[in-house]
């Protein structure tokens, strides 16, 4: 007989019961709050066009980078997960790559992919037994049968996980036609805030090989000549108004380091030119980059938009896996970072300026109560991101909690962003962090250092005030 899939209500809780109870009361005041969701990676076409997620595998194996890596760690070939295969995927290829995560589904002990994976079988989908090899046609079917459901369409599934707003991340060059289509509707608009976010890092880097070719798809999608860096800089300028023309909060960066640098006019004019004809050396090139990002900065300054960083990764580490996938497919390894001294001319120049709001993520999990904390309980502008991708997991989230709190407070921590392309995991990831406010909370009011009513109001305002204020949604 196969043994049962069960989700326990208590799941992430103290286990000291006087505790437990406590976080009980608090995680009951938020638990059926709205989801806002301020930086995510779901296609805005799924949503525009109202999308079937075609087949269980598709949906929760294919695109989930997390459950790829542990499935590869332990022998399976991407490939056979539908990694860069597409529609060449049969029913049969999908089974069967539905089944290899059941066959290894005791490889997800421990970890937050289990956590997430449990809540989807058991809370959406219905399922009730344990993954297997004997049961993974069992569940393939049943998650199939819900998913020809009509209320299992992306835009029902927003109005069940209570999804009050959700950013996708865009290229600068994008037309935001499918937003454009989102927000035509009304009556789905109403209920749901559907935002693009402008992601423009690749265009800030001078040493790629195809910067110059993206430096001219982005002066013409702006109508603007970039020979020069004041064209550069206007058609930055254009792409960001226009992507806040049509809802976006935020521009989100990611690059090697955190290093900022603002260089004489002249001297930032030399080197984008030498860029642009490819004479640029390796340090010439980094320290323009560096000043395009603190121009950043500055335009944020001037136009709003918040500013998301996400540095220190080592992309695509796994050669042979970028050769024969190519990038992006998971191979991603964090790096050491260094925040204080690599930020000092931007936030010199910026970090108290109101219109400036730069919220830090890191993977290097030190940084947050080393340095990041301490940043966020000086600079007005800096906020601190929430653990996200490889510390998204309860126990670096309440390392983090106790780590930068005694510091920086409660005000300065975003609130939750699921930084998911899985859609149906994005109601687990929040749950997950409102019981771990819960229990944290707890903690603090057991220990007397907060009265339980200040415990609740500050669950909600870590769920809804925090990212409202933080992320300007109420602008």
């Amino acid at each position: 007989m196969a043994s049962p899939l069960t989700l326990n209500d208590d799941r992430l809780l103290p286990p000291d019961p006087g505790t437990r109870g406590i976080a009980r009361r608090i995680y009951a005041t938020t638990r059926e709050l709205p989801i806002i969701s301020p930086h995510g990676h779901v296609p805005p076409r799924w949503i525009a066009l109202d999308e079937h997620f075609g087949n269980p595998a598709r949906l929760l194996i294919t695109p989930d980078h997390y459950i790829n890596r542990v499935l590869h760690a332990n022998g399976v070939e991407l490939s056979e997960l539908g990694v860069g295969r597409g529609e060449e995927m049969t029913e049969a290829d999908n089974r069967r790559a539905f089944r290899l995560l059941c066959e290894h589904w005791t490889d997800l002990n421990g970890t937050a992919m289990r956590y997430w994976l449990t809540d989807q079988l058991v809370g959406i989908f219905g399922v009730r037994v344990r993954p297997a090899a004997e049961t993974a046609d069992a569940i393939y079917d049943t998650i199939a049968a819900r998913l020809d459901e009509p209320g299992f369409r992306p835009r029902r599934l927003m109005d069940a996980f209570r999804i009050r707003f959700l950013a996708t991340t865009d290229d600068p060059c994008d037309d935001l036609g499918m937003h454009a289509e989102i927000a035509a509707d009304e009556e789905f608009s109403a209920r749901h805030r559907v935002v693009p976010t402008f992601r423009p890092d690749r265009y800030l880097e001078p040493a790629r090989p195809d910067w110059n070719e993206l430096v001219d798809a982005l002066g013409g999608a702006a109508g603007v000549d970039v020979g020069t860096l004041d064209g550069y800089t206007r058609a930055m300028a254009e792409r960001r108004r226009y992507f806040k023309e049509h809802g976006a909060v935020s521009s989100d960066h990611s690059h090697a380091d955190l290093g900022t640098l603002i260089l004489p006019a002249d001297e930032a004019a030399r080197l984008y030119d030498r860029a642009r004809r490819g004479l640029a050396t390796a340090d010439e090139a980094l320290a323009l980059r560096r000043h395009l990002f603190t121009d950043q900065a500055r335009m944020a300054c001037e136009d709003g938009l918040v500013m998301t960083v996400h540095p220190a990764v080592a992309r695509n580490h796994d050669a042979d896996a970028l050769a024969r996938y190519g990038a992006d497919v998971g191979g991603d390894i964090p790096l050491a970072l260094e925040a204080t001294r690599a930020l000092g001319p931007l936030l010199n120049a910026y970090g108290n300026h109101p219109g400036l709001h730069l919220v830090l993520f890191t993977l290097d999990e030190d940084v947050y109560s080393r340095e990041f904390a301490p940043l966020a309980a000086w600079y007005r502008s800096v906020h601190l991101g929430v653990p996200w991708w490889f510390v998204d997991a309860p126990e670096s989230i309440m390392r983090f909690k106790r780590g930068v709190t005694e510091m920086a407070g409660f005000s300065r921590i975003s609130g939750m962003v699921d930084d998911t392309r899985a859609f149906c995991s994005i109601p687990a990831r929040h749950d997950m962090s409102r019981r771990l406010d819960a229990a944290h909370l707890a903690d603090l009011v057991a220990t007397h250092r907060l009265d339980e009513d200040e415990a609740i109001e500050q669950a909600g305002a870590l769920v809804v005030d925090n990212q409202v204020r933080i992320f300007k949604l109420d602008r």
